[in-house]
């Protein structure tokens, strides 16, 4: 049973309308996904997702954490960053394997703006974070790293390597699939990731159609 899964933290950006637009964009152009679960710590209500109350004030980012806890799925699943935006066929999304997507500045690292897994394969990292959060939530925790931002993929990331998973990358594994958001163009797709300040309700063109579309 393939399922998606996304984070949507209180005190941010991002509200139920982006979860919303998320899953919309999920059921039209990738609707190989069975389930659609938000992990939150607000009351939300959306058609076709599946509320799961988060267990952690952890903040941020760090949220993305509890993706990982145990006996949340069986099968694929994918962690899917709520700014992401489908604009055409994403089923692949849904097909089994380790994938994470390539940072975009950093090659050879994990982003996990995109990282998929078979369901439970991954409970550890949920594990070693839950048994130490303000250890691995502290600048440097995780030793060197190029990552200019100490956050959740770095975390991950380290983890990964030390039980010595190196996920297959989505941009080798699939090189038309993502495609990141640049504004000087106006086609996108099929998935478009936003990097830095760029976001979907900043974006102009096919790509802002594609996220507000009803």
């Amino acid at each position: 049973m393939p399922t998606l899964i996304t984070v949507l933290k209180s005190g941010g950006r991002y509200d139920a309308t982006w979860v919303e637009r998320l899953a919309r964009g999920v059921r039209r152009h990738a609707p190989a996904f069975d389930r659609i679960l938000c992990l939150t710590d607000l009351p939300l209500a959306v058609a076709d997702v599946e509320r799961v109350p988060l267990r952690h004030d952890w903040p941020a980012w760090w949220a993305k954490m509890e993706a990982f806890r145990p006996g949340l799925t069986t099968g694929p699943t994918l962690l899917c960053d709520l700014d992401t935006v489908l604009t055409g066929p994403a089923d692949v999304l849904a097909e089994p394997g380790l994938t994470a997507m390539e940072d975009y500045f950093h090659k050879g690292r994990v982003s996990s703006a995109l990282l998929r897994w078979p369901g439970g394969t991954l409970d550890f990292l949920y594990a070693a974070f839950a048994a130490e959060p303000e250890r691995w939530m502290v600048p440097g925790a995780c030793g060197p790293v190029p990552n200019a931002v100490h956050g959740d993929q770095v975390a991950i990331d380290r983890l990964l390597r030390r039980e010595g998973l190196h996920p297959e990358f989505f941009q080798r594994r699939y090189p038309e699939l993502l495609d990141f958001y640049d504004p000087r163009r106006a086609d996108h797709g099929p998935v478009v990731i936003f990097i830095g300040d760029s976001k979907p309700d900043t974006a102009s063109g096919p790509v802002r159609a594609a996220w507000t579309e009803l």
